[in-house]
């Protein structure tokens, strides 16, 4: 019980942090059918990534973990997060980006799955480039706003339903601007907040949503040791690890994964990107 809360309490505290507002409310994500992605609108084609197995029409995919049942794969993924109103706070000197984590990535030899808002990559055209030309990592849509798609969520601003397939595709098209060419076809919902509706709303899109079965904690977090031990305490062959590419909002995760990679690597894990897993379940998530 103590472990929920703590993981809660610390995405909850990054949603607010994010949104600039003092409201703070979990939100218990749905699982949904596993059908196979539309095609995309708006959205240049990105041939190759693997799909899920098809499942009831007009409902976006959901993905949380890899089989458990082969061999101890794991995906590190890392949230950049920027919402669409803290251009001022960038401008004030505040880092919602994270130079020295990718750069432990690298030196490691880490391959990782990035998803990435639109703003952020706007605010750090450079970085978001380099990260997308870089075959250890691929980038993924973490929507363009970073705007919750359902209510309650984190106390973050909300979108419209009206608004939800336009503020992914908004993101896509920003990636591309400041040329991530080959942005996959995965999508993370801010917050980890969706409900069935947000689901109906995305499946024009063709994209998957992704999820994960490890919160880090790595949120706000001023102890490394312990978000590491957190991650190390959760992984199981085929896990999806959420962390943040936000130094401000998660200061430690640089000394985070310097712990945790040679940690897991000791214990036999391997690191995928997302799409290795996804590959790799065949519509078993």
């Amino acid at each position: 019980m103590i472990t929920s809360v703590r993981r809660v309490t610390a995405l909850c505290a990054l949603g607010a942090a994010l949104s600039a507002l003092a409201a703070c409310a979990p939100h218990e994500a749905t699982r949904a059918p596993l059908p196979a992605p539309s095609a995309t609108a708006g959205v240049s084609p990105m041939a190759g990534p693997p799909t899920l197995a098809p499942g009831p029409a007009g409902v976006t995919p959901v993905f949380e973990h890899g089989p458990r049942d082969r061999d101890k794969a794991v995906a590190l993924t890392f949230d950049a997060d920027m919402t669409a109103d803290q251009g001022p706070r960038a401008a004030r000197g505040e880092r919602f980006d994270n130079p020295g984590l990718v750069a432990a990535l690298r030196e490691l030899k880490v391959p990782a799955t990035v998803f990435m808002t639109g703003r952020w990559a706007e605010e750090y055209p450079d970085q978001a480039r380099a990260i997308g030309r870089n075959p250890l990592f691929e980038v993924a849509n973490h929507s363009y706003s970073h705007y919750a798609f359902t209510e309650d969520c984190y106390g973050l601003p909300t979108v419209g339903e009206e608004r939800m397939r336009v503020d992914v595709e908004r993101a896509y098209a920003a990636l591309r601007k400041v040329g991530v060419r080959d942005a996959m076809p995965y999508f993370r919902f801010p917050g980890g907040c969706y409900d069935r509706r947000a689901l109906k709303a995305l499946s024009p899109a063709g994209v998957t949503a992704v999820q994960w079965d490890v919160v880090s904690g790595d949120a706000f977090a001023t102890d490394a040791r312990a978000v590491a031990q957190e991650v190390l305490d959760g992984v199981r062959a085929g896990s999806v690890v959420v962390m943040h590419c936000t130094l401000s909002a998660a200061p430690t995760t640089e000394r985070v994964v310097r712990s945790v990679v040679p940690g897991l690597r000791a214990r036999g894990f391997r690191f995928v990107k997302v799409s290795e897993l996804i590959g790799a379940a065949g519509g078993r998530a």
